[in-house]
């Protein structure tokens, strides 16, 4: 004979034993989420890390005509604010004549700011031409002396081995004189 109490009826079928094994089990579901969740965290980036997937540049604080250079993700970014004859000439540049052919305007968002990542496609060396002292190469961008890549004043390649333009990271204009990079 089945025991009485697995067998009463509690509203539209259920028996005491369906309740108790719902209960159970949901027991176990929130036990084990309270548990994993924990886990789950502790692979979400640290506060280091977050910190350096943006930067923010002041960019009243480049003159035209020069560059600085910040470090966002470990890596050099350049930032020059470009004259009207930098703009003209990375403008008339005939595309067909390029390795890595992009129209400046692909490059920048607005023509008198350029932001790259100062790492030559090459090698990975950090070419020169951000500061005044150092030598901008044949076409008055940045030099590689590695290897001896030559940039335009869009960051395109020119003369020298490296394959590809430099590379254009993510930004956004906060502002007039606030830029995010990442």
């Amino acid at each position: 004979m089945a025991d009485a109490t697995s067998t009463v009826q509690h509203g539209e079928g259920g028996t005491r034993r369906d309740f108790l094994e719902l209960v159970t089990w949901s027991t176990v579901a929130v036990g084990a989420a309270a548990l994993a969740w924990p886990l789950i965290h502790q692979m979400n980036p640290s506060a280091d890390v977050l910190a350096l997937a943006s930067t923010e540049v002041d960019l009243s604080k480049v003159p035209e005509g020069s560059s600085i250079k910040v470090v966002w993700r470990g890596k050099p970014v350049f930032v020059r604010h470009r004259t009207a004859a930098e703009i003209e000439a990375a403008e008339k540049v005939d595309l067909a004549t390029l390795r890595d052919p992009q129209p400046d305007s692909a490059r920048v968002k607005r023509p008198e700011w350029l932001i790259l990542v100062g790492v030559c496609t090459h090698l990975g060396c950090i070419p020169l031409g951000t500061a005044p002292s150092e030598p901008r190469g044949d076409f008055g961008g940045w030099f590689c002396p590695c290897h001896g890549s030559h940039f335009d004043t869009a960051g395109r390649i020119r003369k020298g081995p490296a394959p590809a333009n430099l590379v254009v990271p993510p930004y956004t204009f906060l502002s007039d004189s606030v830029v995010r990079i990442g």
